[in-house]
């Protein structure tokens, strides 16, 4: 059979509520040279019945049975029957614009050194209720540019999943999604980066991604704040900590509290806290000094993290960190 030019991979487990919906949105693509790699994830609702139905009506939707069980077994069973260059990722309770697809792909042929390319979305489902998720896709969308995307690539995932372009090859090169006791999306951000893969994120809203308290995002423990902060310190283990014998910290918050009690834990030794707040200098948090932002270099060859929740903060500490000569992204890694 000729190959699509794009294979979407969807699993799904248990989404008759949003399936069809999700469904129709994939067949009213402009970019008609799809397939849609359907992975029934041992659904029990009437998910199959309504995935086999759409596959008797749309020939480009095939139906696969989960071989394993859970979201990576079925990413990657798709990925593995995927015929075409370029893959995109779909969830089945979201619904993508009808011009997603091809304007992914147009971007992707028209740049060859480009090997992940995202969108920009808009949040539905239960959006008054999580002031949280709508920070979270505020900052999502503002980091467009791969300059963006990495220099914030330890703070949070920072592309939407479901919205997600790359190329077959650097996927497969990549072992495809890892099975661990963690976010298997970020992990794929993380190691792509590694790998010296190019991301890129559309300017335009093209997926409605929806929020609710059922998201597995919310239920797994897999997606706990914890696990992402042991994922970004085993990536950081592997490249900037191996270049620095220990690392400061600026911010004595909560954010900056959790980071230097993980890296004490895995061996990493915590030089110094740097803190504005001057009722704070001065103190000793885990037998860490507290220290002001002219000490901050004192010591050479040091990896400084910037570690707060709040974007305007992390703003004023890059602000600080390059008025001491601090390179961002490579002296200074912003983290939360």
């Amino acid at each position: 059979m000729r190959s699509p030019r794009v294979s979407v991979l969807l699993p799904v487990r248990d989404a008759s509520r949003t399936l069809d919906e999700c469904l129709a949105s994939l067949g009213a693509q402009t970019l008609s040279d799809h397939e849609v790699i359907a992975v029934d994830d041992h659904s029990t609702d009437g998910s199959r019945a309504r995935l086999d139905r759409a596959a008797r009506e749309d020939e480009r939707v095939r139906v696969l049975d989960n071989p394993g069980r859970g979201l990576v077994a079925a990413l990657n069973a798709g990925a593995a029957a995927a015929r075409a260059p370029l893959v995109a990722r779909m969830d089945a309770d979201d619904v993508c614009r009808p011009d997603r697809l091809r304007a992914q792909a147009a971007r992707l042929d028209a740049e060859s050194d480009l090997a992940v390319l995202g969108t920009r979305v808009r949040l539905a489902g239960e959006v008054r209720a999580n002031a949280g998720m709508r920070a979270y896709v505020d900052w999502l969308n503002a980091l467009v540019d791969h300059d963006a995307i990495v220099r914030d690539l330890y703070v949070e995932s920072p592309l939407a999943h479901p919205t997600v372009m790359l190329r077959a090859r650097l996927l497969a090169r990549l072992g495809g999604y890892r099975a661990f006791e963690g976010p298997e999306d970020y992990d794929l951000w993380l190691r792509a980066h590694a790998a010296g893969a190019r991301f890129a994120k559309l300017p335009e809203v093209l997926l409605d991604w929806r929020d609710g308290p059922d998201r597995l995002s919310r239920t797994d423990p897999r997606y706990a704040p914890e696990r992402f902060r042991d994922v970004k310190l085993a990536a950081l283990e592997a490249g900037p900590l191996l270049r620095h014998p220990a690392a400061v910290v600026w911010g004595a918050g909560p954010v900056g509290k959790g980071w230097s009690r993980a890296l004490a834990a895995r061996g990493h030794r915590v030089a110094a806290f740097v803190e504005v707040h001057p009722r704070r200098l001065g103190q000793r948090i885990h037998g860490v000094p507290v220290v002001p932002v002219e000490a901050a270099v004192s010591a050479p060859d040091l990896l400084h993290l910037a570690a707060v929740g709040r974007p305007g903060a992390r703003a004023e500490i890059r602000r600080l960190a390059a008025r001491l000569g601090l390179r961002d992204g490579d002296d200074l890694i912003a983290v939360a």
